[in-house]
């Protein structure tokens, strides 16, 4: 059993997941592999300083008035006008853009306090292009990864690790950021209150959150394993 997460190390660590999960976890919509007990970063691919600044130039321009803040290992780098909230303390009030990209990041994270958020991904995904891949996991937060950054991508590359295939995986999602994890894994499970593009892509769809669905098949897997 393997966490995969849109969610920074910090979180995860908040949740308490050391020594219930498999030592790996997988942060940062792929970004960030994360050794949960001994509490450190083992693998990163981040989006590098140059290029993330570029890509926040650009949304500037497109999307006046648009927020940022980075993930980077040891916390989130933010602009005043981009609130997030932070587990740990781990947030830093930096002045603007050099600052929130300095050293290269993990994740981007974009907010506008009037857009409406349709079509504020829509704008940023225009924006971006094809230098870096935009998605999301919660209505008003845009998440922005570097090139090939998923959470399928890592997913697969641990799995290959384990001499295990896409078709020996049964993967769970619920929003958008899980879309290729979803289309990558032999057998993908979303949760019926799902987002539409998750549910659009799932092979099978199980109660909701709510209701244990989760649980619902795994019960109804290993009691077919026995």
């Amino acid at each position: 059993m393997v966490v995969v997460t849109g969610r920074p190390p910090r979180w995860v660590d908040a949740l308490g997941l050391g020594g219930v999960a498999h030592e790996l976890v997988l942060c940062a919509n792929g970004a960030l592999v994360y050794d949960v007990n001994a509490r450190r970063v083992v693998a990163a691919r981040v989006i590098e300083e140059d290029a993330a600044r570029a890509v926040l130039l650009g949304i500037r321009a497109a999307v006046p008035g648009a927020a940022f803040a980075g993930e980077d290992p040891g916390g989130i780098r933010h602009e005043r006008a981009h609130r997030y909230p932070s587990p740990d303390r781990t947030d830093r009030d930096v002045g603007g853009i050099d600052d929130v990209v300095r050293g290269g990041v993990a994740k981007l994270l974009v907010r506008h306090p009037t857009l409406d958020f349709r079509t504020l991904v829509a704008r940023v995904t225009d924006a971006v292009g094809d230098r870096a891949l935009v998605t999301w996991s919660s209505d008003g937060l845009v998440e922005i990864s570097a090139p090939g950054v998923t959470k399928a991508a890592a997913l697969a590359d641990l799995a290959a690790d384990h001499g295990l295939r896409a078709d020996d995986a049964v993967a769970f999602g619920d929003m958008p950021n899980d879309v290729p994890m979803l289309r990558w894994a032999g057998h993908a499970v979303a949760v019926a209150n799902a987002h539409p593009d998750a549910l659009a892509v799932a092979d099978e769809v199980t109660a909701s959150n709510d209701d244990d669905g989760v649980a619902l098949v795994l019960e109804r897997l290993f009691d077919h394993a026995s």
